[in-house]
């Protein structure tokens, strides 16, 4: 578990590089872009890579924002050989938006219900 915390600590970092710059559109397309990895996704369930990156949200320097940390979670699971979705969604009233990730149609690092409280916009 230690090591995926690890592994999951150096994609925020990776991520946050994207913010940093304010370059959405490389952040996007490299969740886009990023591979499945061929393996069995039994190894490493889902709900163990996003208590790994819960774990390295709370150890990170600084707050670890939904995009930075649902754009790290998706190329995690998809490392691990996991089908995993980046979604973002807005908010009319008040204006928010937020981002999480789906496997399968199924929010796996946020409330269940978030796609009562948010429309989608897009996912990868």
């Amino acid at each position: 578990m230690s090591f995926l915390v690890f592994r999951a600590y150096l994609q925020l970092i990776r991520f946050d590089l994207y913010l940093t710059r304010a370059n959405f559109a490389a952040l996007w397309n490299r969740v886009q872009q990023f591979p499945v990895a061929e393996r069995d996704p039994a190894t490493t369930s889902v709900s163990e890579i996003c208590s790994a990156m819960d774990i390295a949200c709370v150890w990170y320097w600084k707050e670890a924002l939904c995009l930075q940390r649902s754009a790290a979670t998706v190329c995690l699971l998809k490392q691990s050989g996991v089908e995993a979705q980046l979604v973002i969604g807005t908010q009319q009233m008040p204006f928010k938006a937020h981002a999480w990730v789906e496997v399968r149609g199924q929010v796996v690092n946020d409330r269940p219900y978030i796609r009562k409280i948010y429309s989608v916009l897009n996912w990868s």
